[in-house]
């Protein structure tokens, strides 16, 4: 059986990895149309001593899988120091300090009183019968308006760059819609379910948060994608775009833009959603325009480096996010720094800042000065920052994280039911159940068992 995998990033490495570990001998080509491999994970270090992520910066480590992938391309995981455990956002003119326990939550002066008391009366709250609301309206029936723009919003652009107006809850957070149909409550069912932990001598008890450590490595985020390439060796051929897709019979035909063709028995897309439209349009066309309206909006991520002498401590923790009603350019600014060892040289500091997304994609494609002006305004009105950067890299994604919308759960069941017409078609990626480097590593396994199951 001939497999053939398009797009080498963390989704069609790992699935490549997955099949091989069931069965060694498979026959794999992984096509990428790009000149280097990993996808929306890219790192890069600067000649003075900046390491810098382009994408992904991290992964949570409560998922087995994960890290059973980074064992076997035997790279070693490093937490994120225990001070990234420290967030903020940007409201009102000043920094919050996200609470992390009901103690500190009743203080903070995140929300007002009234906002207070309005989360806790979520125990009591109303349920709804719309089957697919947006996390905005969860949000603010559960929670109420004020949590929803000050906590809520925030979150969705630092997750997906998207607007929570218009985010799908069950297909963006599936476990938060499974709590509430189970309880009735967030609040109610997270101390049921903690209870439930601690009986059973659980050590991770369920909280309001997504759980587990934030983990990289210590040469960044592109070690794994790296490993993984070097491992599945030639079987990758980059600078290899794929045009179009056929059937010739029972087998996949791959029209390749060097004027090549390619026959797989499987054929695995593991490409962004737009770029499996577009190969597969003359093949089906009705399939390659349920995946053309996935939404990609421009994101751009900004690297500044400063000199500690200039700018001493900018702020303690992992760093901010910024509400849609504060009317920022930034959506949120992370202190690599802070973070991971090694982010920049000992005397100097790293910020991260994202700019674009669902909120203002037209600020991601600004010129390189207009889009630095905005940062750099941002930053000396949030942090006080007016020293000028000793480093800049811009990394510019024209199409970033995919939205998962109202409507996408449903758009997957239609996908699913065309793809019963192309037996042997495999569509993954982040596009469908989960944008997190996680969720990729798992749809991946899943996507290895059902093509190679065990004896």
């Amino acid at each position: 059986m001939k497999i053939s995998i398009v797009g080498a990033g963390i989704s069609g490495l790992a699935t490549a990895q997955a099949i091989l570990a069931r069965k060694p001998g498979a026959e794999i080509t992984i096509f990428e149309s790009g000149e280097r491999i990993g996808g929306k994970v890219w790192t890069e270090s600067s000649a003075d001593g900046y390491l810098c992520e382009g994408g992904v910066n991290g992964f949570l480590d409560k998922i087995p899988r994960t890290l059973e992938l980074c064992q076997e391309a035997g790279v070693s995981p490093v937490r994120a120091d225990a001070s990234a455990q420290k967030r903020y956002v940007f409201s009102r003119g000043e920094l919050h300090k996200l609470p992390e326990k009901p103690p500190e939550f009743l203080k903070s002066r995140l929300l007002s009183v009234p906002g207070r008391l309005r989360v806790i009366y979520e125990t009591i709250a109303g349920g709804t019968d719309n089957p697919d609301e947006t996390l905005g309206q969860f949000a603010t029936r559960r929670l109420g308006k004020e949590a929803y723009e000050r906590l809520i919003d925030p979150m969705a652009s630092g997750v997906f760059a998207g607007d929570a107006s218009k985010l799908s809850l069950k297909s963006c957070f599936p476990r938060i819609h499974e709590i509430e149909t189970e309880y009735g409550s967030l609040i109610r069912g997270l101390i049921r379910l903690q209870m439930k932990a601690k009986r059973e001598g659980k050590q991770n008890t369920p909280g309001p948060g997504p759980g587990g450590t934030l983990t990289s490595f210590a040469n960044g985020m592109s070690a794994l994608t790296d490993s993984l390439a070097e491992q599945l060796g030639s079987r990758i051929r980059i600078s290899t775009a794929v045009k179009d897709i056929s059937r010739n019979g029972n087998r996949y035909q791959l029209q390749l833009e060097n004027n090549e063709v390619e026959e797989s028995d499987v054929l695995i897309l593991a490409a962004p959603a737009h770029a499996q439209a577009n190969m597969l349009q003359a093949m089906d066309s009705d399939l390659a325009g349920l995946l053309g309206e996935i939404q990609y909006p421009a994101l751009s991520v900004c690297c500044l480096g400063y000199r500690k002498s200039q700018v001493g401590q900018v702020l303690d923790g992992f760093g901010f996010l910024i509400p849609s009603k504060e009317q920022r350019a930034i959506l949120g600014t992370i202190v690599d720094s802070n973070v991971f060892p090694g982010r920049a040289p000992e005397d100097s500091i790293l910020l991260r800042s994202m700019v674009g997304g669902a909120r203002t994609p037209e600020l991601a494609l600004l010129p390189d000065e207009q889009l630095i002006d905005k940062v750099r305004s941002d930053l000396q009105d949030i942090v006080g920052l007016t020293a000028e950067p000793d480093f800049i890299r811009i990394f510019r994604h024209t199409r970033a994280i995919p939205q998962y919308l109202v409507g996408h759960a449903a758009r997957l069941r239609t996908i699913d039911e065309k793809l019963q017409r192309h037996p042997g078609l495999v569509l993954t990626g982040n596009a469908f159940k989960g944008v997190s480097l996680n969720d990729c590593v798992v749809n991946a396994w899943k996507t290895a068992e059902a093509l190679v199951p065990q004896p």
